[in-house]
């Protein structure tokens, strides 16, 4: 029975953009691609939903603190000129952003954004956490994403689980959070949208 349901969720999430990577790029990259974040520090909770059915495909934490990171757990965004080292991508200027936004939301799947003003020392937690995290494996997206949200002081209330939809449903909760939806009608996967928006 639960072997079905397994090979089910990991296809949806491949499909979705979920699936394990492992790039590693070298110190000298990452330090070379880091963009400065000046602006009002920010934690975004970013969940791709299916159009069809409304389940969520793929969930990653954009942390802007002095810098600006996204942690990626086990997602298939992959380019040239993004460094990453442990599921975490680095250079994330707002350009960036919106090409890993813009490769994900297609016909199949839209892409929701709830963001959250917070002060350094809750950036900088998170920035601590994301980097520590290390390579997540397939379909556990959501998992080690709420398992990070809840150790930053003023998310302790979110329950780490297994799925994006129930963590979006928490962080909606959550004073103060800015919800966005950005939707494309493309079709092809993640790495077709990257291509296409950074071409």
């Amino acid at each position: 029975m639960f072997k079905p349901l397994l090979a089910c969720i990991l296809c949806a999430s491949i499909l979705a953009g979920c699936a394990e990577k492992g790039k590693e790029s070298p110190q000298a990259q990452i330090e070379a691609a880091t963009y400065q974040h000046l602006g009002q520090p920010k934690i975004t909770l970013i969940t791709m939903i299916n159009n069809r059915t409304g389940a969520g495909g793929h969930t990653a934490l954009l942390v802007q603190g002095t810098q600006s990171l996204i942690f990626d757990p086990a997602g298939t965004f992959e380019h040239e000129k993004v460094p990453e080292r442990g599921d975490v991508l680095y250079g994330m200027s707002p350009k960036w952003i919106q090409i890993y936004k813009s490769a994900h939301a297609r016909s199949n799947f839209h892409v929701v954004s709830q963001e959250f003003d917070v002060t350094p020392a809750q950036a900088a937690r998170a920035m601590q956490l994301i980097q520590g995290r290390g390579t997540v494996p397939s379909a556990l997206c959501a998992n080690a994403t709420s398992g990070i949200m809840k150790q930053i002081p003023g998310f302790q209330t979110i329950k780490q689980g297994y799925y994006p939809i129930k963590l979006m449903e928490q962080a909606e909760k959550l004073p103060g959070v800015k919800t966005t939806r950005y939707y494309e009608d493309d079709e092809g996967n993640v790495r077709d949208g990257i291509r296409a928006s950074s071409d």
